[in-house]
Formats: C-alpha cells, sequence, structure tokens
C-alpha cells in the first residue's frame, strides 16, 4: 500500500451516509491526536503516518501507523497489532465486529470513545517500538 496523495476533506465529503461521514470527522479529529500526525490518503484509507514493514516470511511493504476506511456498511479502523492485542478494551468499547487485524464500527456515538483513544495509543507504541517477532516495522514518518 502506498500513499496515493489527494484530497482528504475531499474522500471525507463524499462518504455515505452522513452519519459515517460525522464518524469520518471525528476519528480525523481522533487519529491526529493521538499520532501527532496529519491526514495523508492511501487511495480510499486515511492514514497516519507511515512504515516499512516485514513478515518472518520475507513480505514487505509500506503501511499507515494508524489508519481507517469510512465504508458505507461500517468504518473499518486498522489496527497493526491486530485486535487481539486488545481484547480487554475491546470488551469495553461497545458494539463492535473485527477481523484478523480491522475494527469495524457502525456508529462511534455508541463507542466510548476513550477506550478507542487507548487502543488507538497502544497500537501506535507498539507499531513505534518496531512491532513484534512475526513483523519487524520501522517508522518512515
Amino acid at each position: 500500500m502506498q500513499p496515493t496523495g489527494g484530497d482528504v476533506e475531499e474522500l471525507l465529503a463524499a462518504v455515505i451516509p452522513a452519519r459515517r461521514r460525522d464518524d469520518a470527522h471525528t476519528l480525523v479529529d481522533l487519529m491526529r491526536e493521538v499520532s501527532g500526525r496529519e491526514p495523508v490518503r492511501w487511495g480510499t484509507i486515511i492514514g497516519f503516518g507511515s512504515c516499512r514493514y516485514r513478515y518472518a516470511t520475507g513480505t514487505e511493504g509500506e503501511t499507515a501507523l494508524l489508519a481507517f476506511a469510512p465504508r458505507r456498511a461500517a468504518t473499518t479502523v486498522y489496527l497493526l497489532d491486530g485486535v487481539a492485542a486488545h481484547t480487554e478494551a475491546l470488551a469495553q468499547l461497545g458494539p463492535h465486529t473485527t477481523g484478523a487485524g480491522c475494527l469495524y464500527l457502525k456508529s462511534l456515538a455508541d463507542a466510548d470513545l476513550d477506550v478507542l483513544r487507548g487502543i488507538l495509543m497502544r497500537s501506535l507504541a507498539w507499531a513505534e517500538a518496531g512491532g513484534s517477532e512475526g513483523m519487524a516495522l520501522e517508522v518512515t514518518s
């Protein structure tokens, strides 16, 4: 994945439904606060910071340190350290579903934003510390 550039505000303005658009603006503010970085478009994903990753298998690439995608069905929050690292916090978050490294939120109004902030902070700290044995990370911005 590579940053594609483009106007983040233009992407946000095109998000539907309106509730998801409002959630996207909230997440931009939250991730900006947590990361200390400005949002950048990675296609239809909004990322904050970047890093090089390398799996033990040799697969490597570039990705955002924190990122989300405002999708129609749910907002997808990407967690580089995976959702299993946040089991206790996720139990306190409010309604959500998960994939291996994705947190799906249908409504931020139903989520505890302080819990989400903590999840994002822990995920970012993990990435900035270099990841883990299975995935080495090097922060590039």
